[in-house]
Order: structure tokens, then sequence, then C-alpha cells
């Protein structure tokens, strides 16, 4: 039997490669793909190796992953609960789709992940699976074997001496890629005791970020950001540096209580330094450009759409639907924000666009003004005109 396994080089994937072949007598292909986790390759593979696998599988996917999956989010304006910029789970569905591409090539019989039973990545694995190779078996070891806890993984890995990179000492889990970090376990379990500042791994808090402010001008074209201060970067290059510059002025720091999918609430902490300033672009952007009914309406696409990639359903066909519909929004979301980044604070100071709505003349308050203010009078006489004749009729 061949497995191929979404491989993280985390405590929970390293142990379940050694439970794989002894509870399936199988081969393991381990499957890196990297979007933006920082790793070292050779050591992952190492380690891979050292686990018991039988062949490992890496594969660069940053700029598929910004492109095909960030983008399309970020043009939807898609945020989980208010606050979830669904960086990890915006990851899950092209490693399901890397996943496909291996197991195709290496003909195996089944495909597994290192997801719990209480999480969601357990349902974007298993039903992107569904959708894309409903062929194959689906094998969650961490729903199925005898290790009840972090500690009791840890002495398993120790006992059969595969190498692994967490302590009891040191409890986090770290899930990282170019549009976030979501860190979960040890003390912030606790929903209330406040994290300590060692949880953070890429932004300082206000406190220690620069006494002066910083400013970022952001260049977007047809929704996607293409300019940075003027400069043309790939799309890869555009996050990497947002990420540093935001995380130095200490932006994208996110603590919340989540509602899990599996019905559960969880106490998150995240951080999102490029997606809270190109969230925040985008938004102004759209405030420029688009009519007041379809940015109204857009909100309510982006909640059902935050919606479907945290549940999984990225190869939907509503999620399908509704990427036309906001393609269709985004041909005219050109133009430049310019930002004020200052100690946690991510604030808008300027913004341009060839496509804008705004008319000076009609807005300005000065002599210059050309908006006739005396057709306000029968505006609001008819817009009121239902809710005059209801109290008439209530007063008789």
């Amino acid at each position: 039997m061949k497995i191929a396994l979404a491989y993280s080089g985390g405590l929970d994937t390293s142990v379940a490669i050694r439970w794989l072949k002894e509870k399936y007598n199988a081969k393991v292909i381990c499957v890196y793909a990297d979007v933006g986790q920082g790793e070292d390759i050779n050591a992952i593979e190492k380690r891979a190796i050292a686990s018991g696998a039988s062949k490992v599988y890496v594969s660069d996917l940053k700029e598929k992953f910004i492109k095909e999956f960030v983008f399309p989010a970020l043009k939807a304006g898609a945020v989980y609960e208010q606050k979830y910029l669904l960086a990890t789970a915006l990851s899950r569905p092209l490693i399901v789709w890397e996943l496909v591409r291996v197991a195709a090539l290496e003909k195996c019989d089944a495909v597994a992940h290192g997801c719990t039973g209480k999480g969601n990545d357990q349902v974007r694995f298993e039903v992107g699976m569904m959708t894309l190779a409903p062929h194959l078996k689906n094998i969650a070891p961490v729903r199925e074997w005898e290790l009840a806890s972090r500690e009791e993984e840890i002495e398993y890995a120790h006992k059969h001496n595969i190498p692994i990179n967490v302590t009891k000492k040191s409890p986090y889990s770290i899930d990282k890629n170019l549009w976030g970090i979501s860190i979960e376990c040890g003390t912030i379990e606790d929903p209330s005791v406040e994290p300590d500042e060692n949880v953070y791994q890429i932004t300082k808090s206000a406190q220690d970020a620069p006494d002066k402010p910083t400013y970022v001008e952001i260049y977007f074209n047809k929704g996607e950001p293409a300019k940075l201060n003027g400069k043309t970067l790939s799309s890869t290059d555009i996050v990497c540096k947002l990420n540093e510059i935001g995380g130095i002025n200490g932006i994208g720091r996110v603590d919340m209580m989540e509602n899990r999918l599996v019905g559960i609430k969880s106490r998150e902490i995240y951080e999102f330094p490029a997606a809270t300033i190109l969230m925040n672009v985008h938004r102004e952007l759209e405030s420029l450009v688009l009519d007041r009914e379809t940015m109204h309406y857009k909100e309510l696409i982006a909640q059902k759409y935050s919606e479907l990639i945290y549940y999984g359903l990225w190869y939907s066909p509503l999620k399908k639907a509704l990427d036309a519909f906001i393609n269709q929004t985004q041909k005219e979301v050109t133009g430049f924000v310019r930002l004020k980044l200052y100690k946690g604070m991510c604030n808008p100071v300027g913004r341009k666009s060839s496509y804008s709505l705004y008319n000076l003349n009609l807005a300005t308050y000065e002599k210059s003004s050309t908006f006739d203010q005396r057709l306000g009078e029968g505006f609001v006489k008819l817009w009121g005109l239902p809710y005059k004749i209801k109290a008439l009729r209530r007063r008789k």
C-alpha cells in the first residue's frame, strides 16, 4: 500500500509517518508544499526520511499560493468573523491540490494528513480530497491513534528516535505561510491570559514599534497589488516586503475567540502584517470606485465567501459562481493608496484612481459647488413619505 502524506515537518506529521508504516504496512510518500513557511527545506527532507518516509516531494508553491488563492480572497474582501484573514484556511486547498497531483504520480492508494478531530483543517483536507480525488481513501492518524496529548506524541517521538522541533517547555503549535501565522496551544488556551511576547513570530508590539510613522504607497491593478512605493514587484515580493514593514510597525496582531466549524470555540492568536495592509488598501480603493449598491452588496458576498474558505469549500460550485461576480466588480479597482503605519495602526491618508466616482465639484461646500441643494427638499419628502403616512395613520 502507498500513502501520500501532507507533511509539514512538525510533530503530528513526523509521528504520523512511523504510525502509518506500522498500522498499514505502507510506504509513505511525504508531500511538502512550500507556501512560505520559511523552513529549511533540506532539514525538512532529512527529517521526513529519518522518520521513515520512502520518498519526499518538495514543491515551491509560493507564487501560485498568492496569485491563485490569496488574491481571490483579497478581491472578495474575505475576513472570517471580522478578524481572521484566513491565512491557514487559504493554504489548505492548494496543499490538497498538490497532494492529489503527487498521489496520481506515485499511484497511491490513500492520502493522509496530520489534522486533529477538533480542528477545521480535517474538513478542509478531506472535503477537498473528496472533490478532487473521490477514489482515494482518506486517513487521519491523529483521530485514530492512541496518543491522547501532545506530551504523549513527544514521548512517542523520542522513543522511536523521530526528530522533532518541539518540546514540552515550548508547546505552541504554529502554522505559518506568506499570508499570515496562526498560533495555538500552550498558555494561550486560557482566554483570560494575555499572550507572552514570545508567542509572536514576526510582529513587534506597539510599544516597541518605531516612534516615527512609516508611509507606504501601494498601487492596485484590477483588484490586485502591482506596485509598492512606485516599484513593480512580483506578488510574492510585495507580500514579503509588507510583512517586514508591517511587522516592524506592529501591524496585524489578532487575538480572537473563534467559532470553529466543528462547533467549539477556540482562542486563536494570529499575525497578518501584509494581509492587514493590503486589505485596508483594497477596501479604500473599492470605496473610491464602486457605486454604493455594488459596494454594499459585495459586503454580503464577502461574508459568505469567507465562510466557504473557512469551511473547506474552496472547490465548490458556489465559490466558483461568486468568483464570477467578484471579478466583475474588480475591473475598475485600479489606483493607489497611501498608508500611514504607526505603532499598530494602519491608516489611509490618501487615495487616487482614474476610475474614481468622487466628484469634488459635487462634494465641496465651497462656492464652486455644482450640487443644487434645492433638490434636497423633494428628495427628503419622497424618501420619508412612507413613514410619514404610517405616522399619520397612528395619530388618527
